[in-house]
C-alpha cells in the first residue's frame, strides 16, 4: 500500500544525523529519497553509519542503521562542473532538495537555492543548519549541546545545585532539527498546491529548540521566572512529578499532577495526611523523602506490575534496549523486521505516525554509497556511454 508521500521525490545532500533523520521520516511515509553522496574517501557522515566501505562489516552496520533506510544512493563529485550538472538534472525532476552544509557552502558549489530554483521553480529547498542562514551566530560551528544551550533547553535539565545534565542528542538534532524540517517540507509541499511555486526553508536547530519550548516561553514572556533545573511543576522538583529509585537500582517515574492522581499517591504510600498538601511546598521535602524510602521497598518491575492499572500516572524508566523489547512498543509496531541483502533479516525501530489508509513502511535498508548511480542517471536521461565517461573521470561513482 502506498504511503502518504508516495510520488514525492527528494534529493538529499545532507550528511550528519539531523538531515538523514528528516529524509528518513519522508522515506518512511513513501517518498523516493535519493542520497547524493561524496566520492570515495569522503566521510559519509554520522547520519548513515557504516562509512563508505564495501566490506561486509560496513554493510552490516548500514543494515542496522535506520537513518539510511528507504533511500537510494548516487555518488557525485560536486567539485567538478559535470557533477553540478548532474545534481541540477536530478533537481529538475524532484519535489524536494535537502542540504545540511554550513551557510554559503551550497552557493559556492553551484547548488544553492537561487541556482536550483532556476532549474526547478517548484522545488521545495530546505537548508538545515545549527543557527540558520542569518543572525550573529549563523557562521558558528556547533553540535546538539550548543544548540540546546542557545535554545534554552539545557538550562532546565538536571537537579538543583548540581551540574546540568546533558541529554542525548535528541532535542536539537532530531526533534528541533530533523523532525521540524520534515514537518516544514510537508507543509511547503501542501502550500505548493495553492501557489504553484516551491520555496526556500531556512531551518535552524536552535530555532527548533526554542520553538519546542512554547509552553515555557509563554510563561516567561508573561513575566514568570525562567525555569531552572528541578523546579516544582514539571521540572522534577515536586514529589508527585519525578523519578524514584527502586530496590533493584532501577527507576520508576511518577506524574501524579491532577488532584485525583495526587490523592491516589498519598493513599498508596500511607500518607493521607498529605491529601491537602499538593500545593504546599513546605511539605514537599518531607513527602519526597517518604516516597524515596517507600519505593525502595520493591523492584521497579514489581511496582509497575502492581500499579500499572492504578490511576496514578506511573511508568518504568526503561533504557533503550528495554524499550525495544517492551510489550507495548511491540504491540504498537515500534520494532520491525526488514530484509537486507548482506545481513539478512534485521530489526529496526518502527514508524511513529500511524495512518489508517496510507501507512508508512520500511521497504529497504541503507544502500551502499553509489549503489544506484547508474540506474538513477539512466532515469534522468544519461545513456550508457555518457555514464561510462562520467565514471572514467570520477565525476560519479
Amino acid at each position: 500500500m502506498a504511503g502518504p508521500l508516495d510520488g514525492v521525490k527528494v534529493v538529499d545532500l545532507s550528511r550528519l544525523a539531523p538531515g538523514p533523520f528528516a529524509s528518513m521520516a519522508l522515506g518512511d511515509l513513501g517518498a523516493d529519497v535519493l542520497l547524493v553522496e561524496a566520492p570515495a574517501g569522503a566521510i559519509r557522515g554520522g547520519g548513515l553509519g557504516g562509512g563508505g566501505g564495501s566490506d561486509e562489516a560496513a554493510a552490516r552496520r548500514r543494515a542496522h542503521n535506520p537513518l539510511g533506510r528507504n533511500k537510494r544512493s548516487i555518488v557525485v563529485d560536486l567539485r567538478q562542473p559535470e557533477g553540478v550538472e548532474v545534481v541540477h538534472a536530478l533537481a529538475a525532476q524532484a519535489d524536494v532538495f535537502l542540504e545540511g552544509f554550513r551557510p554559503g557552502v551550497t552557493d559556492r558549489l553551484g547548488v544553492g537555492y537561487e541556482a536550483i530554483s532556476k532549474t526547478n521553480p517548484r522545488i521545495v529547498y530546505a537548508s538545515l543548519s545549527g543557527y540558520g542562514q542569518t543572525g550573529p551566530y549563523s557562521k558558528m560551528v556547533g553540535h546538539d549541546i550548543n544548540y540546546i544551550s542557545v535554545g534554552g533547553s539545557l538550562s532546565m535539565i538536571g537537579r538543583p545545585g548540581q551540574k546540568l545534565s546533558i541529554p542525548q542528542n535528541t532535542i536539537a538534532d532530531f526533534a528541533g532539527g530533523g523532525l521540524m524540517t520534515a514537518f516544514a517540507i510537508v507543509s511547503a509541499l501542501y502550500a505548493r498546491h495553492t501557489t504553484g511555486r516551491g520555496q526556500y526553508l531556512d531551518m535552524s536547530m536552535s530555532d527548533g529548540v526554542l520553538y519546542l519550548l512554547a509552553s515555557q516561553t509563554g510563561g516567561v514572556l508573561a513575566g514568570s521566572p525562567a525555569p531552572k533545573p528541578g523546579m516544582p511543576g514539571l521540572g522534577g522538583g515536586s514529589p508527585h512529578y519525578t523519578v524514584y529509585e527502586c530496590a533493584d537500582g532501577k527507576y520508576l517515574s511518577i506524574g501524579s499532577l491532577e488532584p485525583q492522581f495526587w490523592a491516589a499517591l498519598c493513599k498508596l504510600s500511607g500518607r493521607e495526611d498529605m491529601l491537602d498538601a499538593e500545593y504546599d511546598a513546605s511539605k514537599h521535602a518531607e513527602f519526597g523523602a517518604h516516597l524515596d524510602a517507600f519505593f525502595k521497598t520493591k523492584t521497579r518491575d514489581q511496582w509497575f506490575a502492581e500499579l500499572r492499572d492504578v490511576e496514578l500516572c506511573v511508568a518504568p524508566v526503561l533504557d533503550v534496549a528495554e524499550a525495544l523489547e517492551d510489550e507495548h512498543q511491540r504491540a504498537r509496531g515500534m520494532v520491525v523486521e526488514v530484509d537486507d541483502p548482506v545481513a539478512g533479516r534485521v530489526r529496526q525501530v518502527g514508524i511513529g505516525p500511524k495512518f489508517s489508509d496510507t501507512p508508512g513502511s520500511v521497504r529497504s535498508t541503507a544502500p551502499a554509497p553509489g549503489a544506484q548511480t547508474d540506474a538513477v542517471l539512466q532515469e534522468i536521461g544519461y545513456d550508457a556511454g555518457q555514464i561510462a565517461n562520467l565514471r572514467a573521470r570520477s565525476v560519479v561513482g
